[in-house]
């Protein structure tokens, strides 16, 4: 149990919290400084009570907040509108006239009904409306005509048949019901002028309408306070003190109760004494609040330190409980990503939601159009595929297939999410690339990589083409091998794209038929084109990761008609007479070739050996890639590459060649 020291120290802080608290809100009421004067309209120089929208809470009065335009002052009482045309803070009042009166009828009637005559006191104490006025002018409409009570001064231009208008003068009391007469009815009252105004005996309704038009006078909002009561600073002082007896006389016995009563509910003991000593309702408002925020954090301490060891218990329970749920969660979802990265079967509308309506166009193919897409949940981007229709593809060997290529698991090969076959409507869904594809980096004028870079990338693709051809149940033949299918991820990772597709419509022979095959020129290897230079294998590939491979090196496409030397023109039998001849100063833009260019230029030149025979398996290629220029011989010259230069002529004539042999297949 804490000591009686304890206590007085507790009592000390609480009371120098309070009494600091309330010095600082006596000093924003009081002090002046805070709320700045301004201008509204064409009133100048305003202040408490009044504000602009905006302004600080202590610098006005519940609904004295002006409206402000560039000639009048508004203000909104009540249900009315007034415009403020003056403010006279020596008497504590202001003049307003009705906004809703029509000034410039000669014959009109107030449009509502009101009720000034008495004081509104909201919950701050104040009057939000006290005229300053003992006239009221009351609007009656009688049956008929009253002739023998000089008090109903006629409204002649409103009189009609069983209807009499009258204006009535009445005192401060306002218009009383029980005073009229028992055939009128109340129609309208409004204060006007002020206390000062006096009406002629023989005053008339236009004499009436004109005081009205003028407006009336509203006297300031004040607290209904005694003279004798203490001021603010001389209850904050009384009550300190009183409170402060009052804990000493608690706490100096050995009383448990009185302790507890006085350590949770002392400050009510102060509440009460500063509700004697004031009527500021304000005030004491303001002292409820700050007695609420130090009775509120004391009253969770004691409850949690008497409740801390089973409050502990909880805490710990609820951390194991949570990081169990985490754990399960984050199997949970693993297993969920690993079901949506798996091979599935999408609908044609799923395809439709997951690329928003094939919004995003990623690109164009010989066989369909990419979108990019979104799968939920996971966010997970993708690249869907939509395939061109052909009526001789078979449903079934499709989805064979696609079940073959949803088996591939290799960081160098793009991942097939999933699939789709609806009639003719079929696509492909893989992992999307945001880097998009080589090309677009090894023929830049800019060198987009490092001589290392290249490397490291020609040894992703040579391990993803690898891996179709031996780490899969069944082997894969891309051939189409080409800088336009090698995509990179974030991190220029290569990865081998659009392999297989050109299996997807086999006719249920045992080989593939030249109509099948979708080779791109440049890079179709020999026995592609004339069974004479081999049979069709794996080395199919490798021809044609060798011509890409030259252009990795060289930065430049094999065939360039528009090389500045005919020399040139076909870069791979220009660059066998470099390197054979050891003029390598002609290659880069270096004086001498680099190490890992002419590694990737030799390997290149073993792949695209005119024999199958001849050029190495992708596994032998990712050994020399792996290894030293030093240790590579070079190899045979290429068929087409005679004694002679090839000319571009020849270049154009074999890309014919190659095209009627594909008309003559089908």
């Amino acid at each position: 149990m804490a000591s009686p020291g304890g206590f007085h120290r507790s009592v000390t802080l609480q009371a120098l919290s309070i009494f600091s608290s309330l010095a600082v809100f006596v000093a924003e009421v009081q002090g002046g400084d805070v709320c700045a004067q301004f201008s509204c309209g064409h009133l100048q120089n305003i202040s408490y009570p009044f504000c602009r929208r905006g302004d600080p809470l202590n610098c006005c009065v519940g609904a004295y907040e002006l409206g402000c335009s560039s000639s009048k002052a508004t203000i909104y009482i009540n249900s009315g509108t007034y415009y403020v045309t003056g403010i006279n803070y020596t008497d504590s009042s202001f003049w307003v006239v009705d906004a809703s009166l029509d000034v410039n009828s000669s014959c009109s009637l107030p449009y509502l009904g009101y009720g000034e005559e008495s004081c509104l006191t909201d919950s701050q104490g104040f009057c939000d409306l006290t005229t300053n006025s003992d006239n009221w002018a009351c609007f009656v409409n009688c049956s008929r005509a009253v002739t023998h009570n000089s008090q109903y001064m006629p409204i002649a231009c409103l009189n009609a048949k069983n209807s009499h208008f009258y204006v009535l003068v009445a005192n401060y009391r306002g218009c009383i019901v029980e005073d009229l007469e028992p055939f009128c009815g109340y129609l309208a009252m409004r204060p006007f002028g002020s206390y000062t105004t006096r009406l002629q005996q023989n005053a008339s309704y236009a004499d009436i309408m004109q005081f009205i038009r003028r407006g009336f006078s509203v006297q300031f909002p004040e607290m209904h306070a005694d003279p004798g009561w203490p001021s603010v600073y001389e209850a904050i002082n009384i009550c300190l003190n009183n409170s402060t007896s009052y804990y000493k006389q608690q706490i100096s016995g050995a009383n448990i109760l009185n302790w507890t009563r006085t350590f949770f509910w002392g400050e009510t003991h102060f509440l009460k004494c500063i509700a004697e000593n004031t009527d500021s309702m304000i005030f004491i408002a303001v002292v409820k609040a700050i007695i609420s925020a130090i009775d509120i954090p004391k009253f969770l301490i004691v409850l949690c330190r008497f409740l801390l060891a089973p409050l502990s218990v909880l805490i710990f329970l609820a951390q194991k409980y949570w990081k169990t749920r985490i754990t399960i969660d984050a199997v949970e979802k693993f297993l969920r990503m690993q079901q949506m990265l798996g091979p599935m079967r999408y609908a044609y509308t799923d395809i439709t939601a997951i690329t928003g309506h094939f919004r995003d166009k990623l690109g164009q193919g010989g066989y369909g159009s990419v979108y990019k897409g979104v799968l939920l949940p996971g966010d997970v981007h993708v690249a869907v595929k939509m395939l061109a229709g052909n009526s001789n593809c078979n449903a079934e060997d499709f989805i064979s297939e696609v079940s073959t290529i949803g088996r591939i698991h290799h960081v160098n090969v793009v991942r097939l999410v999933g699939f789709c076959s609806e009639e003719m409507k079929r696509g492909l869904v893989y992992e999307y690339m945001p880097r998009g594809s080589l090309d677009k980096y090894i023929f830049s004028d800019e060198k987009c990589f490092s001589l290392d870079k290249l490397n490291e990338i020609a040894l992703g693709i040579a391990s993803g083409i690898n891996y179709l051809h031996e780490g899969c149940d069944m082997q894969i033949l891309h051939f189409d091998i080409k800088q336009h299918n090698i995509l990179l991820d974030s991190n220029f990772t290569p990865k081998v794209a659009d392999f297989g597709l050109a299996k997807l419509c086999p006719r249920g022979d045992n080989f593939v038929p030249l109509s099948a095959l979708r080779g791109t020129v440049g890079y179709i290897a020999p026995e592609m084109i004339s069974r004479g230079f081999g049979v069709i294998s794996s080395k199919s590939d490798v021809y044609s990761f060798g011509m890409l491979l030259l252009e990795m090196a060289g930065g430049r496409r094999n065939a360039d008609p528009d090389a500045p030397n005919s020399s040139q023109a076909y870069y791979p039998s220009w660059v066998y007479d470099r390197l054979t001849e050891q003029e390598a100063g002609e290659i880069s833009i270096v004086d001498d070739m680099h190490e890992l260019e002419k590694k990737l230029c030799i390997i290149g030149l073993w792949c695209i050996q005119m024999k199958s025979h001849d050029r190495p398996t992708m596994s032998e290629v990712i050994e020399m890639l792996e290894g030293g220029a030093n240790s590579l011989q070079m190899p045979s010259r290429p068929f087409f590459c005679d004694e002679g230069h090839i000319h571009t002529d020849d270049t154009y004539h074999l890309s014919s060649e190659l095209t009627e042999i594909s008309e003559e297949d089908d």
